[in-house]
């Protein structure tokens, strides 16, 4: 995960066995996101979307920070770009919300810090793991920015009311214990135990049962965004319980031993 190229890329994407990883990298420039790290990042989503033998993605950046967040550059040029999608590049909501609903688990390494859009693109996330020494701010009331709708859901829907006025309205900068403090970080580890601790988590996700981990989770985002789809959640739980996760997962646990799941 230490690894650096010689220069710029769109977002890298790499497989090893169930685990997907997205790396940003951008490094000389806090991987800030271009508009072709958009289109990127939405071809990526898609491509894990498409393959059933990825159970969890992990997202994280070159260097030592996680994303400066848009290009505001870019953004000054087009300033539809942040919200409503164009023929010649996908907006930004269009592709944090493609991320919200994989239908994988997601893990957000934050290897540094955060700022702006790409704070959003963590909450996506379903796991945050920050280093200790991690900071993040939202800059868009400094900026003159009124943000996106499905991003200020994210804030308040995930950190809380009074914790998204805080960020949203005063543009402060907070660092990594009031980052787990408010829920931003779901974990924080000291550097040296970044990978380990995302390691771990990531293995422990593919191990689950992936019909049920995957309906769980996309039951649990439509509650977040108030838009619970009982009827659709019911399908999926009578799914679950005629699968043959399910009866591998009574079997192991008869056998006292780990479970081996084939998502079926």
């Amino acid at each position: 995960m230490n690894i650096q190229t010689a220069e710029a890329t769109t977002p890298l994407l790499t497989i090893a066995g169930a685990r997907a990883t997205i790396r940003l990298n951008r490094p000389a420039v806090h991987n800030r996101i271009e508009p072709a790290d958009l289109l990127m990042l939405g071809q990526h989503f898609a491509a894990i979307e498409a393959n059933p033998e990825i159970r969890v993605l992990v997202l994280t950046g070159t260097g030592k920070s996680f994303s400066s967040g848009y290009h505001l550059g870019d953004m000054a040029d087009r300033p539809n770009a942040e919200v409503t999608a164009r023929a010649d590049a996908p907006s930004f909501e269009g592709v944090a919300d493609q991320l919200e609903r994989l239908r994988v688990p997601t893990i957000c390494r934050l290897n540094g810090g955060v700022y702006g859009g790409s704070t959003d693109l963590a909450l996506c996330c379903d796991f945050r793991i920050g280093v200790d020494t991690a900071e993040m701010f939202m800059p868009a009331a400094r900026l003159g920015l009124h943000y996106y709708p499905s991003g200020m859901v994210r804030y308040v829907s995930r950190l809380g009311l009074n914790a998204a006025k805080k960020l949203f309205l005063t543009a402060e900068k907070i660092q990594a214990p009031e980052m787990l403090a408010i829920g931003y970080l779901t974990e924080m580890v000291p550097a040296a135990e970044l990978d380990a601790r995302v390691e771990t988590l990531a293995e422990r996700l593919a191990a689950m049962a992936p019909l049920a981990v995957q309906g769980v989770k996309k039951s649990l985002n439509e509650i977040a965004r108030q838009e619970f789809d009982v009827a659709g959640a019911l399908a999926r739980a009578k799914a679950s319980q005629a699968s043959e996760d399910l009866q591998e997962g009574l079997r192991a646990f008869r056998e006292k031993r780990a479970p081996v799941f084939k998502g079926r």
